[in-house]
């Protein structure tokens, strides 16, 4: 291992370090809070008491992940700008979860006391049926998400360090599962927090080191001409080409998946619990534009200019480019800053997805359907939840480390649409439940049954007419479904359920 390894290795080391100590820091935190807002309330919505900046940070740190800071400005190195172009797109995702769902989902769960996505779904759908198909769901497609995160981890960790694979998974894996299962929800939004302003500090390094190896702005662009015509012209392929990547029906395809499809994610709309009040989500919802709009346009931007920074024979990845030019043009203090970027978007995802899976099994599964509604049983139960929450978090990281020493086939192919299909599941039951009164519980699992199916079925046949992704007919599919089903259904809303969800 060289010095500069060394060098980055000890930061990155500090660094994870200082997760743990957040992480401890709110367990001694919590324990003093529980008394008032109870165990649940806290753990896994930290008493919902998040200001304006944590909340921003929280859903920015939750929706970034090691590809906005390794494959797409990795892309942006051949396609120039258009990268740019694309990755714009995801500017106003916190603007837009915040201002569709967040005011009237944090009032919602409020008045039924609920702490993750699947109790609004008890309350307003009243199914168990529909409680148990969304609960597995969301954990199959959590823990494909946080094997994909694993392995990017110790990847990283093994690329700048030197350190063999399986010893960057245990670091990356330890450091998550001990600061998620120790602190619960408030260690993740505060650890969010120091990862959000880390990642924004991450891009502003990169742009400042590409622009003075590369000799000034006024050289890189001279270079980046010869190199790459085109490269400045929104809608060019890679090195200048014409391409139909950039077509209508991709570029609507793109808006959904990492847009408006956002919406359906459990992991970002059960922020909308968490925060304090009205004033503090409108200052998120500023905050977190701002931030992503900083991230996504200045690494990309950042990634298009490296070209001429590159060695004559390429790089073999993609997801190699952005590593290369940190290791060979950043002195190693900066490198190791920089590289918490990607290290602190890949934990950040973790740990919203671990503590969520634990939620959804210990409250949404465990209390209602094994402990069940008897009071003495269940109120016995609930004093154990602080040890339970615990062990639970840490055995599903345990499984999720050891299926990333070795991961199938199976799992590379199901987490390519994990994403989509967590919004195919989510997305129409959400926003239907939350503005419709004719959705019922029958339109909640047609929806999803059918949506689902049409989301597997493009996905498998590769079927692309005008380019347009699988998500796209995911949802339009579970959407009809949802609202033909409602239309044509007799069963109506009870006043308990109008009066706590409307």
């Amino acid at each position: 291992m060289s010095t500069n390894q060394i060098i980055i290795l000890i930061i990155l080391l500090v660094y994870m370090a200082a997760n743990v100590i957040l992480g401890l820091v709110m367990s001694r935190r919590s324990a003093k809070e529980h008394a008032s807002h109870g165990f649940l309330q806290n753990y896994f919505v930290g008493g919902r008491s998040m200001g304006g900046l944590v909340l921003a940070m929280t859903l920015v740190a939750t929706y970034t992940s090691a590809s906005s800071f390794l494959g797409g400005p990795g892309l942006a190195a051949s396609w120039g700008l258009s990268q740019s172009w694309v990755a714009a797109i995801q500017i106003g995702t916190a603007f837009l979860t915040l201002g569709v769902i967040g005011k009237r989902f944090a009032i919602i769960s409020r008045k039924i006391h609920a702490v993750t996505v699947t109790d609004y779904f008890r309350a307003r759908y009243r199914s168990s049926a529909v409680v148990i198909l969304c609960g597995l769901c969301l954990v199959v497609f959590f823990i494909t998400q946080m094997v994909a995160q694993f392995i990017g981890g110790a990847t990283l960790v093994q690329s700048v360090t030197g350190l063999p694979y399986w010893a960057g998974l245990a670091l990356f894996g330890l450091i998550v599962i001990l600061y998620t299962s120790i602190g619960g929800f408030k260690a993740v939004v505060i650890t969010d927090t120091l990862q959000g302003i880390i990642m924004t500090f991450g891009t502003f390094l990169l742009l400042f080191f590409v622009i003075r190896a590369g000799g000034g702005m006024e050289n890189l662009t001279t270079q980046l001409d010869a190199m790459n015509p085109g490269w400045n012209l929104i809608g060019k392929g890679p090195y200048g080409a014409d391409t139909t990547a950039l077509s209508p029906g991709y570029m609507i395809s793109f808006w959904v998946l990492v847009g408006a499809g956002v919406l359906g994610l459990p992991q970002t709309a059960v922020r909308g619990m968490g925060f304090k009040d009205t004033h503090s989500m409108h200052r998120a919802m500023i905050y977190g534009t701002i931030v992503v709009g900083i991230l996504m346009i200045g690494m990309h931007f950042a990634g298009a200019l490296t070209l001429p920074l590159l060695p004559e024979g390429g790089i073999a990845s993609t997801d190699q480019v952005i590593p290369y030019v940190v290791l060979n043009y950043m002195p190693a203090w900066a490198a190791g800053l920089f590289l918490a970027a990607p290290l602190a978007a890949v934990m950040s995802t973790v740990s919203s997805l671990l503590i969520l899976a634990s939620a959804t099994i210990l409250k949404d599964l465990y209390l209602n359907y094994i402990v069940g509604k008897e009071p003495e049983r269940r109120q016995k139960a609930e004093r154990k939840l602080p040890r339970y929450s615990f062990l639970l978090t840490a055995v599903l990281g345990l499984i999720v480390f050891l299926i990333s020493l070795n991961p199938p086939d199976i799992i590379v192919w199901i987490n390519l649409f994990a994403m989509g299909g967590l919004e195919t599941t989510f997305f129409w039951p959400l926003i239907g439940g939350l503005y419709w009164k004719k959705g019922n519980s029958t339109c909640c699992i047609v929806s999803i049954v059918v949506g689902l199916a049409v989301f597997i079925f493009f996905n498998q046949v590769k079927i692309a007419p005008f380019h347009i992704h699988e998500i796209v007919f995911g949802l339009a599919a579970g959407g009809i479904a949802y609202f033909v089903t409602g239309l044509l259904s007799k069963k109506k809303l009870d006043e308990e359920t109008l009066r706590n969800c409307f």
